[in-house]
């Protein structure tokens, strides 16, 4: 089989950025964006329970840190299909070696990358332009009573987003500071 994209590892283990091959002529182009056979050869495990879209209307903006706590986490497909951001993910899982560690990854309609984000990591975005429209793929449905999130200006987490931080939600806004006691979750 002939994969539809590269893949590019990144410093911590699991996360990993996917360049999407497009089929263009003058009429446009093509690209597949999910693929279970080939996404099950790099770590995607189950179906697609959800896919869900975002759109922001201003450059700035930032959404998350947002993440399911077990038995209910979830693996992470993100696509910007216009404009672009910062996405980024931190690593939560309890006993990694790259605990609250972070990658940060632009995506953009032209350079045609998803990011795979795996269980036990926090996600979440900033947008470098406005209006910008994602699509996100989950393995797992949401649970509203599995919901968690950080704060994306933690201190601990030491995001450097490009632009100053902008039209948080009241949720996000309210997401709390880690404590020193913060161990992780048991994925």
């Amino acid at each position: 089989m002939t994969a539809r994209f590269e893949v590019e590892t990144t410093a911590i283990d699991g996360l990993l950025v996917l360049k999407r091959r497009r089929i263009a002529d003058a009429r446009g182009h093509l690209s597949r964006l999910f693929c279970a056979d080939e996404l099950a050869e790099i770590g995607w495990h189950g179906p697609v329970a959800q896919i869900n879209e975002s759109a922001s209307r201003f450059a700035g903006t930032v959404r998350g840190m947002h993440f399911q706590t077990p038995p209910f986490g979830e693996m992470k497909l993100v696509t910007c299909l216009a404009g672009r951001i910062l996405d980024v993910a931190v690593d939560l899982r309890k006993g990694s070696s790259t605990f609250l560690r972070h990658v940060a990854v632009e995506l953009s309609a032209e350079n045609a990358c998803s990011f795979l984000i795996p269980q036990g990591f926090a996600h979440g975005f900033q947008t470098l332009s406005d209006d910008v429209t994602m699509i996100y793929a989950h393995s797992a449905p949401y649970r509203a009573e599995a919901e968690g999130g950080l704060s994306p200006t933690d201190p601990r987490l030491a995001i450097r987003w490009p632009l100053p931080v902008a039209h948080l939600s009241p949720r996000d806004a309210a997401h709390p500071l880690l404590g020193a006691d913060y161990r992780g979750l048991a994925v």
